[in-house]
């Protein structure tokens, strides 16, 4: 929280929100809506707002005809507009600017060749689209209008073009009233593609040897500083490694790279990384996956120059402030996190992190972006229409019993509480989370939400009554005035012959051998003994306990088929597999991982591959027997797979039977989350607050 300088620029503490498209300006033009969202991270505390990606020529070298222009001075409006607002919030504004370059969607759908230092002589593995649906694929498609990208290779005059297109850019980011320019020099677009060596194989002064490849950046930075002067400061963004190609960036590359762009001028180097191929590693970069993915190689940067260094990829809050402590980086970029939570600095700042609503790292946002598309927050609603703040007060105060505590359960608790309701909680489990808990076991990233929603619980003083099962009598024992049902999805047993066997397991099961509620009928022997001493010895309540011990020991057998491929089939078999065990991936249809968000989803296939996973897509399962289970394929040939043990992860419904008791009694009641629709954490949270912000 201590106050930093970069250039003529100071700011009010070392918190940077980085550059996230929100794909909704005009023809270029700045509006509402997008002021709204940076000025909520201003007034949450971020010392410094970096906007999403400007394009200097637009709509030449844009990738979307939704993201801001700074090729006009008729930009300089909606600039000024976003400026004042952020300063007026306190914090500090630097813009963007960039020409995407090969990735100039704009250019390919207006049948305009897309420049770059020289032809591609290469094309991208798109096998992980298998796992996208057609829809997805048309509109992906639609971004450029299913066009064939041409391209052309810059010449000096196209080079000299680019320079004073910058200059101009800058200047007009100056005139808005703006503190800092950040020029960049990394994914894949025009200044990041002259800078490696895989896309860049010119033979003049701008090719070969690193110092060449840098030159045209450093032209640009040399050029803006000249225009702008100490008017505003110059950050530059660089990756400091490139990943999944051979000929990428590397860290070495980075390092001299960062040395030469001090010279030409740079206030500040902000370090980044790529994933080279979107389709396959894009979760290497840029949006990692890793906690503090690139800090390592910020702090080889950072010694080898002397200006500030900007941290950026998974920074969470205890990471930053090690980072900056061990004179690793000295401003931290967190980008998902405040889109999480706006308030997150704040919050910090307060002495309250436990207060802070958590990126669950789930890449719904970010995927919006290869559909050119506004990005939404899993876990914040009001992502992209920050209007909707601050929470309009109840008209009548209520007492509300929400039955079930997990996400939607609890998230409409805390927004009803907020609002002025008096609440009641009950859930049957003795723990909060509902199948949330569970999933933390394989996605380790949703345990902090959980933590989030008991700190809200004790600041607001929710009345949670865990181990009491809600009925009718419950209910109206406690004179509601309102009832809402977040009982969560129903995971029957399959339909299939051999179903019922022991050792034939539904996610309810298994979650129920996990918290040692497992009946006979649930578990085997072992399994359920597993479970009880897990549940007397506190362990089974803490999942990063229970992640730690069963990669040393996993009380079942060695053969495992997972029949169902979708969200939990998938992260399951992953999980299984990452222990050792032998697993086989059933799947009815082609796409995996639905509705995981495309960018994990084709992570998730790629690990569980690399763990050994067999997958098999668009099968039939046929029969299940005491050793094995039995399918045909697409070509209707019988085939099977060994099986100590059978999890059945397919099938899961929406069901309340609760409210229809409720109901049936005359007790009027609403359903939101997996009760109502299956949406997982996504739609129990969106779906919680539709209902929650109403009355």
């Amino acid at each position: 929280m201590s106050p930093g300088r970069i250039g003529p620029m100071s700011t009010p503490n070392r918190i940077v929100l980085p550059a996230m498209d929100m794909n909704v300006s005009e023809e270029g033009e700045i509006e509402q809506r997008e002021i709204d969202h940076y000025v909520a991270r201003a007034a949450g505390g971020a010392g410094l707002i970096i906007t999403g990606a400007c394009a200097i020529a637009f709509p030449v070298g844009a990738a979307s005809m939704k993201e801001p222009g700074l090729s006009d001075d008729k930009y300089i409006p909606g600039l000024k507009a976003l400026a004042d607002a952020v300063h007026a919030a306190g914090s500090k504004l630097c813009v963007q600017s960039t020409h995407h370059g090969k990735v100039a969607r704009v250019d390919v759908a207006n049948d305009r060749p897309v420049i770059a230092p020289s032809m591609p002589d290469y094309d991208y593995d798109y096998s992980a689209l298998a796992d996208s649906t057609p829809e997805e694929l048309g509109k992906m498609g639609a971004a450029t209008g299913g066009k064939k990208t041409v391209y052309k290779e810059m010449t000096h005059e196209d080079i000299a073009w680019l320079i004073e297109t910058w200059a101009e850019a800058a200047d007009r980011i100056a005139r808005a009233g703006a503190d800092a320019i950040e020029i960049h020099v990394a994914h894949g677009y025009i200044l990041g593609v002259f800078l490696n060596r895989r896309d860049n194989q010119r033979t003049d002064e701008y090719g070969g040897a690193l110092v060449n490849r840098a030159r045209l950046a450093c032209e640009v930075i040399e050029a803006v500083k000249k225009r702008v002067g100490d008017t505003l400061a110059v950050i530059v963004r660089v990756a400091g490694q490139e990943y999944g190609q051979e000929g990428g960036l590397e860290l070495d590359e980075a390092i001299l790279a960062s040395q030469l762009f001090e010279q030409a001028g740079a206030d500040a180097i902000h370090v980044t990384g790529w994933g080279r191929n979107p389709f396959d590693n894009f979760t290497d970069g840029p949006l990692p996956d890793t906690v503090g993915a690139y800090l390592d190689n910020a702090a080889a940067i950072k010694k080898a120059v002397s200006v500030p260094v900007i941290g950026v990829g998974r920074m969470l809050p205890e990471v930053s402030e090690k980072g900056i402590d061990d004179d690793k980086i000295d401003f931290a970029a967190m980008g998902r996190q405040l889109l999480a939570d706006p308030e997150l600095p704040n919050k910090l700042k307060a002495g309250t992190p436990e207060l802070v609503r958590p990126c669950i790292n789930c890449y719904l946002c970010v995927a919006e972006n290869f559909f050119d598309d506004t990005p939404f927050c899993a876990v914040n609603p009001p992502l992209g229409n920050e209007g909707l703040l601050p929470l309009t007060p109840a008209s009548k105060r209520e007492h509300v019993v929400v039955v079930g505590a997990g996400p939607a359960g609890l998230e409409s608790a805390v927004v009803l509480t907020e609002r002025g309701h008096r609440v009641t909680v009950l859930d049957k489990a003795d723990r909060l989370g509902g199948t949330m808990w569970f999933s933390t076991l394989t996605t380790p990233a949703n345990e902090p939400l959980i933590s989030f929603y008991q700190a809200k619980i004790d600041q607001l003083g929710i009345d949670v009554r865990l181990n009491i099962e809600a009925t009718i009598e419950t209910v109206r024992a406690l004179g509601a005035d309102r009832v809402i049902v977040a009982t969560g999805a129903v995971r029957p047993a399959p339909q299939i012959p051999g179903g019922k066997l022991p050792h034939v397991h539904t996610g309810d099961s298994l979650r129920a051998t996990m918290l040692g509620t497992a009946t006979a009928d649930e578990a085997g022997t072992f399994l359920r003994l597993a479970g009880k001493l897990g549940r007397l010895s506190g362990i089974t309540k803490r999942p990063s306990w229970v992640r730690r011990l069963t990669k040393i020991a996993l009380p079942m057998g060695k053969n495992v088929v997972v029949i169902g491929g979708s969200l939990v089939g998938l992260e399951l078999a992953e999980f299984l597999g990452e222990r050792g065990r032998n697993v086989t991936l059933l799947h009815d249809s082609q796409q995996l991982g639905l509705p995981l968000a495309m960018p994990r989803r084709w992570t998730a296939v790629r690990h569980a591959k690399h763990y050994g996973v067999d997958i098999k897509r668009n099968v039939k399962v046929t029969r299940i027997t005491e050793t094995a289970v039995e399918w045909t394929n697409a070509k209707g040939e019988a085939k099977s797979a060994p099986a100590d043990m059978v999890i059945y992860a397919d099938g899961t419904t929406a069901a309340a039977p609760l409210a229809d008791s409720l109901r049936a009694a005359g007790i009027d009641c609403e359903v939101i989350g997996d009760a109502g629709d299956v949406g997982y954490i996504q739609g129990a949270i969106h779906s919680a607050w539709k209902v929650a912000t109403v009355g």
